[in-house]
This record gives structure tokens, C-alpha cells and sequence, in this order.
């Protein structure tokens, strides 16, 4: 009773908490598109400038509507409308019949072009239309013909004076469309019209929508003054509800930004205007008409009053919002997000109730965001290559989705977990009859000799009885350098044994191996340890312990640093290491889905011959091994305490070759291994999580370098083919911005949270986790392209470096970097500041630029010279975790007991 109880008590929590959170979402949507109050205008309209096409429909493919399709078009125009006007009289000759069944007037138009032949067909076309056809009032032949360029005056003048005279016995006036500016610039073509017809669309020309209606009526009595025994005629004034923003470039800049918002208030106010009522104008237009995009760029198929779907953008009194769609959007979101946000609440009962929100709270945001990304197709009007920008957009938001849920999930549990169930503390040391023997690897290949010598020292000094040392040299040529090694392993005595291997295959994994069968016999537990490692004297006998417990397979210590601190760059590698070992290693060792590595590790030595010794195909042999003991169902576990420490890479180079080589295999792990990752395994669910996500940072940097190459191409084509790459990225660049700067907050509140950094150190250590993302990139890709690689040895402590050498460890980031800015600035040049689209996506392109700049920063890190020491103010010393304090002696000795005999069962 009391376990049922308890468990619908945790189902009801789970879902008040996930209905919270989704209710909140409603209501901060609703919030937001509560709507802009606007003057209402309730005259009827005095006629629509009308094409008939539906969304994916256009003359350029030859795909007409048919016959109910445009009736069901008029039956909505006459609702609010009077008349309409057409464009062509070929195309669709069923228009005008149609309206006139609907007690529509028409004023019906031919489509010139340079081709003579199609002209005189349009233009017979129209005069049939208009004798037999009393509802055509009027007629207009030609549209913005001059403004393209496609006819001279005289031709024009030709084919209207062709018209006027066959239709002068009618009555049936005509005239030619052209903007303001092009009637004032050939006043002659007057003379060949019966009225005049004019575009006054000021989005074109940069004006603000504030001012838009009166520039239309200052332009409108120009011409009024200019043809003053003309009758004016607007054919076009309207303004559309997406697009680019447009600049005005006259003695004041100003700017014209689409929006529905602004399309309502200028269709608004131009309606109640009080001289509308006396104008004899057409609104332009009737229906967006997606097709246009690929003639007049991105805002072409966004002026209708109704949308593709036929769907009113706005009513004419009331409230406007931006979104009409946006109930519908907000609660698919909150169901896509509902049951994932319950099942957070119910199973992460060791979180408090705040962390389970903040949880919720971000898989909500998720949702949202790929309900936006999903809803940019019906929301826009969207070319092929718009559909791949899309995509390529889509794509770069579900990556940052999968890794901010990652992280957020990491960052949740340090910050909002109550206590760690799997806590391993070093224990008590074992009595020497008891101590297992132990065998210890240390590998090494052209490295320092007096660095090795110092970590063959620490381990003759160690306080444990039980073990021998195989210093395993590898394909060094030079002499000089395992030559030393040599000695001092037979000045130490046969405890200590030197192998030196020429030509030996496997790289490290292929000397461990070689190490292993050298092992005495006796040996229990196989030690791995970096040649620059200097150990505690009781790394052994502290940790052996933990081997009592029969499944138990691995025990990890953290990797640590010495001499970092009188060196920027070494500052910066020694807190970027130690995050890991703070804050992710606890995250995986709670879940037994350890990221084992070579250096500080214990393992059991029938364990390790059991999975058949160390992988010589992967250059990440340790964390390979450490999976394969894993999905054997053995136990790893992770002591967060230091025991040794070693020496930082020498420099910026240094460390990208070592994060190169870690992406590299683990790529190859993941090839090798996601049969067992995602198919029939011993591997738990917890654990497929932890190995899958846990290079979802890593693919996110490769798949960053893909967007980098991609966003540089669609900005050339921005620049130089703006109709075909007229993507709106607005709807889900915000959302992208968003998440990368609140992913790259995450960091730094981790980073503070659980170790005693200065804030000056987590800023380093940040810049260079970033700095590393290119070679991360690369070597993901060489990794999922290439079966083998190479194992290249990590350079360690510090050396002089040329000044020559500055830029050869970063040429690639600085050509991507340069390659960036200059796309920006020029794209801001061309389409003015602004341009909300330009500025959008001038922003992803600058947040594209940081881990070049961190990449610059890093490498002047590691030419600053040495600090003296005197200088230097202590370091804190780093803390094992957020939910373990530290060990004193009055205080671990209850705690170590405890772990002692639980670990002994």
C-alpha cells in the first residue's frame, strides 16, 4: 500500500509539473501574439489586382487552376470587393466570364512582352474579351512594360493606339501600367492612353509604413498636376507581409520593413483614408502568389490580402497578429513535448522539483522550436534551393536541440541531483599479505627521457608492496633517448623491466599488448600510466581495494596537471581538462558508462584477456577497452581523487593533434561499436545514452564546419542571386542564436559550480574548448572517411617556439575566419544594416566566427611567456565534484569503511 501510494503520488507531480510547463508555453505564445490594435477601415475595397494561381501553381511550369478554383477565388473577393484586374488574356481566359457570373467588374489586362508574335495574340485576345464581355470596363495593355525594359515607348505607343481604335465604337477606355516615376519620365506616353495607370507601391522605394499612405497621396497629386485632363487610376498600392527590408538612399536613409503587421496598417489606413473613398484604385494584391519569387525575389509572392491557402492574413477591423496559425503551433508543441516532459518528472525523482521544471522547461523550448522549423514550409513560400537552405537550417537545429538536451541534462543533474548513488572515495589500504599483484605498463615513444625517469621515480616511491613496473619504448630510433631509461630501470633493480621494440606494429596498443604478455604471471590488476605522469605513493593502495568486489573491471582516477601555473596557455589546458573529470566523468560513472582513458587506470587482468587485450585498429585503445568491458557487464568506477599529475601539451598545436586523435577514434569506436549501441546488447539503456550522446559535442563541432562551408555559399548566393537565395531565415535563425548562447552559457555556470576556478581561468578554459572545435571537426570526418589511422604522440611541458611558426597551427581557422567577416560585412554593405534577414544572418555568421577567434586566442596564449612564480597567486585546489566534499582524515575514515565493506559485498 504504501509503495502504491507513493508511486501515484509521483505520477500526479509528473503530470502537474509537465502540464506547468506546457500551460506556460501556451500562454507566453499567446502572450506574444497577443496582436497590434490598428485604425479599422470599413469602407469595402474598390477592387483587387487578381491572379488566379494556387501554391503550387505557375505559368513558368505551365500549371494552370481550373475553373472552380478561380470561381472559389472571386466567391471570396466579392465578399469584400468590387472589381478586380487582370494581368493576361491568354493564360486564363475563364477570369472575366467568372466574374462576370459573380457581378464582378473587370478590368482586364494583356501581358506584353519583347516577343511581337505572343503581343499580338494578347492583344487580340483582350479586344475579343471586351466585345463580347460588357462587365470589362476598361482595359490595360501592358504591365510595367517600360520599367523592364522590354519595349520602347513608340512600341508601346504602337500597341495601344492598335487597341484604342479597335475598341473606340465600345467605349471601352485603355491605358498601360507603369510606377509613378515612369510616367513622369515619358509624359509622351499619355498621349496614347485614355487614362492613366499607376503602381504606387512605396515598400520599393525604403518608405516607413508610418508615412506610407501620404507618400502615396503626394505622389498620386503629382501626377494629378503632371496629366491634369487624365483620370488616375492606382492599378497597384498594397505592401506585403515578408520580405526583404528595403532602403530608401535620398538625403535621410530610411527603411521599409514587411510584415503582416505593417501590410494590415497600410491597407488599413489607406482605406480609411478620407480621399480613399473618392480614388478608383486596386489593392495588390488579392492572393499571395508564391510563384513570383523566382521573378521579383523573396517579397513578390507576399502581397496578397489572403494567403496561398486562401486565408485572410488580417481582418480589416480589430486585432492583427503576426501568426494566425499560432494556437495550432502552440499546442502541437506542448503534445510533442508533454509525454517526454513526464517521463522527466516522474523518473528523475532524486532531482528537486526545480530541476525537473528547468528540464521540462528546455524539452519544451525543443518543441517549439521544431514545430517553428517544421512550419517554415507552410509558412513561407519556398523555393528548391530555399528548401535546401531550409534543411541545411532544420538540420543545424535538431544537432543543437540533441546537444543542448545533453548538456542540459549533465547541467541539471550537478546543479539539481539531491546525491550521487554511485560515489566511489579511495578506500582503506589493503595488509601486504593481502595485496594482489600488480603489473605496470608505461609506454613511450620518443619522449623526454628525464620526463619518463621522473615517472619511473614516483612509481619506485610508491607505498605499495606488490607490483613490477614494464617500461615499454616504442619505435624510438634516437638512442639518446631510451637509452637513460634503460639504465635507470636496471639502476632500480628487477622490479623494473625496460623493453625497447623496433619497428613494432600497433602503436601503443601494439606495445601494451607486447606489455601483456610479458606480465608475470601473478599479476591481478594491469596498470596503465602516462610517461609524463608523476603518481601519489598511494595510487595502488588506495584503489586496489575496489578490485575485492568480483565485477568490478576498471578503476579510474582523473587526470590532473603540475606546472600550469605560471603559463597562460598551461592555465588554460589545465582547467579545460579538469572540467571532464569534475563534471562529465561523475555524469557517466553514475550510470556505469565510463569514458575509460590510459592514464591512472587499474584493470582486472582476466577481464582484460577476456575481451582479448587492447584494440591495435583504434588509436583510442583505452576508452575502446573500456566499452567492450562494459558491454560484458563488468562494473567501472570512477574515484574522483588525484593521485598523479602530468604535464600539459606544450602548446596549441600540440593539443589539437591530441583532440584530432581523440575524435578520430572515438569515430572509430563508434562505427565499430553502434551494433551494440543501438541492437541486441548487454548494454543497458543509461549506458546507449552516455556512448551515443557523449560525442554529440564532438559531431556538433564536425557538423558546425559543414555549416560554416554552407552559410559562406548561401551568402554568396544572397549576394549575387538574392531571388534565388531570398531564404527567410528569421523563423529559425532567432531560435538557433538563442540556443548557442544559451548552450554557451552552460559551461561557465558548470564550470563555477563545480570547481574552485577564478572566473578568469573558466573564460580560458571556455575559449579553448572552443578553440579546438576545427580540429575536432576534421578529425571526426578523417574518422568516419578513414578505417585507419595514425597514432601521433601528444608533445608535453613547454618549448620555445619561432615566431615563423605562429600561424601554421591555425591557417584553416584563420581563412575561415577572414572568409566569414568578409561575407558579413560585405552582406551588410549590399543590403544595409537595416535588413532584419541581413542582420539575422549576419549574426549566425558571426557566432560561426567564434571558435576561429578562440582558435587566434589560443595560439597567442601559448607564445605568452612565462609568469615568475612569486606573481602567481595560488591555485585552489580543484574540488573532487559538486555532491562530494573533500576528503580530510577525521572525516573519510566512517566513509571509506563504509565503501570498504560494501564493495567487499
Amino acid at each position: 500500500m504504501k509503495y502504491a501510494a507513493s508511486l501515484i503520488y509521483r505520477l500526479i507531480v509528473a503530470l502537474i509539473l509537465a502540464g506547468l510547463v506546457a500551460g506556460a508555453q501556451y500562454l507566453i505564445a499567446e502572450r506574444w501574439n497577443r496582436g497590434t490594435e490598428f485604425i479599422g477601415a470599413g469602407n469595402s475595397i474598390r477592387g483587387y489586382a487578381y491572379s488566379p494561381f494556387q501554391r503550387d501553381q505557375s505559368p513558368l511550369k505551365g500549371t494552370y487552376p481550373n475553373e472552380a478554383e478561380i470561381g472559389a477565388d472571386l466567391d471570396l473577393l466579392a465578399q469584400t470587393g468590387e472589381r478586380i484586374r487582370t494581368y493576361g488574356s491568354i493564360e486564363v481566359p475563364a477570369i472575366a466570364r467568372l466574374a462576370g457570373e459573380r457581378r464582378l467588374t473587370v478590368t482586364a489586362g494583356a501581358w506584353l512582352s519583347p516577343d511581337p508574335e505572343a503581343n499580338e495574340r494578347e492583344i487580340a485576345a483582350l479586344i475579343e474579351s471586351a466585345r463580347e464581355m460588357r462587365h470589362i470596363e476598361r482595359v490595360i495593355v501592358g504591365n510595367e512594360v517600360l520599367l523592364r525594359g522590354d519595349l520602347s515607348v513608340a512600341e508601346l505607343s504602337a500597341y495601344l493606339d492598335k487597341t484604342r481604335k479597335a475598341l473606340r465604337r465600345l467605349k471601352v477606355p485603355v491605358s498601360t501600367a507603369e510606377p509613378w516615376h515612369v510616367w513622369l519620365k515619358n509624359p509622351e506616353l499619355a498621349k496614347s492612353v485614355d487614362f492613366i495607370t499607376v503602381h504606387l507601391l512605396p515598400y520599393h522605394e525604403g518608405v516607413p509604413v508610418e508615412s506610407a499612405v501620404d507618400y502615396v497621396m503626394m505622389r498620386y497629386d503629382e501626377l494629378v498636376k503632371a496629366f491634369p485632363r487624365k483620370k488616375i487610376v492606382i492599378g497597384e498600392v498594397g505592401w506585403p507581409s515578408r520580405g526583404p527590408v528595403m532602403n530608401s538612399f535620398g538625403e535621410e536613409e530610411t527603411t521599409s520593413v514587411p510584415s503582416v503587421e505593417n501590410e494590415a496598417r497600410f491597407i488599413r489606413e489607406f482605406l480609411a483614408h478620407p480621399r480613399s473613398s473618392t480614388l478608383d484604385y486596386f489593392i495588390m494584391e488579392a492572393i499571395d502568389q508564391p510563384w513570383k519569387i523566382q521573378l521579383e525575389g523573396w517579397a513578390g509572392a507576399y502581397w496578397g490580402m489572403f494567403n496561398a491557402e486562401r486565408q485572410a492574413k488580417f481582418p480589416l477591423e480589430g486585432l492583427v497578429v503576426q501568426d494566425i496559425r499560432w494556437h495550432e503551433k502552440a499546442r502541437m508543441a506542448a503534445l510533442i513535448a508533454l509525454v517526454p516532459m513526464f517521463l522527466i518528472c516522474f523518473l528523475l525523482r532524486d532531482w528537486s522539483i526545480l530541476g525537473r521544471l528547468w528540464l521540462s522547461a528546455l524539452i519544451q523550448a525543443c518543441a517549439v522550436t521544431l514545430v517553428i522549423g517544421a512550419n517554415v514550409p507552410a509558412d513561407y513560400y519556398l523555393t528548391q534551393r530555399d528548401l535546401v537552405g531550409l534543411t541545411m537550417l532544420i538540420g543545424a537545429t535538431v544537432l543543437t536541440i540533441a546537444v543542448l538536451l545533453s548538456h542540459g541534462f549533465e547541467f541539471g543533474e550537478v546543479l539539481f541531483k539531491r546525491r550521487w548513488k554511485r560515489r566511489f572515495l579511495p578506500l582503506t589500504p589493503l595488509a601486504t599479505e593481502r595485496e594482489p599483484f600488480v603489473s605496470i605498463h608505461l609506454a613511450c615513444c620518443n619522449e623526454p627521457p628525464e620526463m619518463v625517469i621522473a615517472t619511473i621515480d614516483s612509481l619506485a616511491a610508491m607505498n605499495y608492496g606488490n607490483f613490477e613496473v614494464l617500461v615499454l619504448d616504442n619505435n624510438t630510433k634516437d638512442e639518446a633517448l631510451w637509452k637513460p631509461l634503460e639504465a635507470r630501470c636496471e639502476e632500480l633493480g628487477p622490479r623494473f623491466r625496460f623493453f625497447h621494440l623496433e619497428n613494432w606494429p600497433g602503436f601503443k596498443a601494439g606495445a601494451l599488448n607486447f606489455g601483456l604478455k610479458q606480465t608475470d604471471p601473478r599479476a591481478e590488476v594491469v596498470g596503465v600510466v602516462d610517461a609524463d605522469y608523476v603518481v601519489s605513493p598511494d595510487w595502488l593502495s588506495c584503489l586496489i581495494p575496489h578490485f575485492d568486489a568480483a565485477d568490478v573491471a576498471v578503476v579510474q582516477a582523473p587526470q590532473a596537471h603540475r606546472d600550469w601555473e605560471t603559463q597562460p596557455f598551461r592555465r588554460m589546458c589545465n582547467w579545460e581538462f579538469d572540467g571532464f573529470f569534475r563534471i562529465g566523468m561523475h555524469h557517466r560513472n553514475e550510470r556505469n558508462a565510463l569514458i575509460q582513458h590510459g592514464t591512472m587506470t587499474l584493470v582486472r587482468r582476466l577481464a582484460l584477456e577476456e575481451v582479448g587485450g587492447w584494440s591495435e585498429w583504434c588509436i583510442c585503445e583505452d576508452t575502446e577497452l573500456g566499452l567492450r568491458l562494459i558491454e560484458k557487464g563488468y562494473d567501472t568506477r570512477y574515484v574522483d581523487h588525484i593521485l598523479g599529475r602530468g604535464l600539459t601539451p606544450s602548446d596549441f598545436a600540440a593539443i589539437k593533434s591530441q583532440r584530432f586523435r581523440w575524435a578520430f577514434g572515438a569515430m572509430q569506436i563508434l562505427k565499430h561499436h553502434l551494433p551494440a549501441m543501438l541492437g541486441p546488447s548487454r548494454l543497458n539503456i543509461a549506458q546507449r545514452y552516455h556512448f551515443l550522446t557523449g560525442w554529440f559535442a564532438w559531431l556538433g563541432d564536425a557538423l558546425q564546419l559543414v555549416f560554416v562551408f554552407a552559410s559562406l555559399a548561401w551568402t554568396i548566393g544572397m549576394l549575387y542571386m538574392p531571388q534565388e537565395f531570398g531564404l527567410p531565415v528569421s523563423a529559425l535563425a532567432l531560435p538557433i542564436l538563442a540556443f548557442m548562447a544559451f548552450k554557451g552559457g552552460l559551461g561557465p555556470i558548470l564550470y563555477r559550480r563545480t570547481m574552485d576556478a577564478p572566473w578568469k581561468d573558466i573564460l580560458g578554459a571556455s575559449i579553448l574548448s572552443v578553440g579546438m572545435a576545427h580540429a575536432i571537426a576534421r578529425g571526426v570526418f578523417a574518422g568516419l572517411i578513414k578505417r585507419h589511422g595514425e597514432f601521433v604522440r601528444t608533445p608535453k611541458g613547454w618549448k620555445d617556439k619561432g615566431t615563423l611558426a605562429f600561424f601554421s597551427p591555425i591557417r584553416e581557422e584563420i581563412g575561415l575566419l577572414v572568409a566569414l567577416i568578409l561575407g558579413s560585412v560585405v552582406l551588410v554593405w549590399l543590403r544595409g544594416a537595416q535588413d532584419l534577414e541581413a542582420q539575422l544572418w549576419v549574426g549566425i555568421l558571426a557566432l560561426q566566427c567564434i571558435p576561429y577567434l578562440a582558435a587566434i586566442a589560443c595560439q597567442v596564449a601559448s607564445y605568452m611567456p612565462e609568469r615568475p612564480a612569486a606573481t602567481i597567486e595560488p591555485a585552489p585546489e580543484t574540488r573532487p565534484s559538486a555532491s562530494v566534499t573533500p576528503i580530510t582524515e577525521a572525516s573519510a575514515a566512517p566513509i571509506v569503511e563504509v565503501e570498504a565493506m560494501r564493495a567487499r559485498g
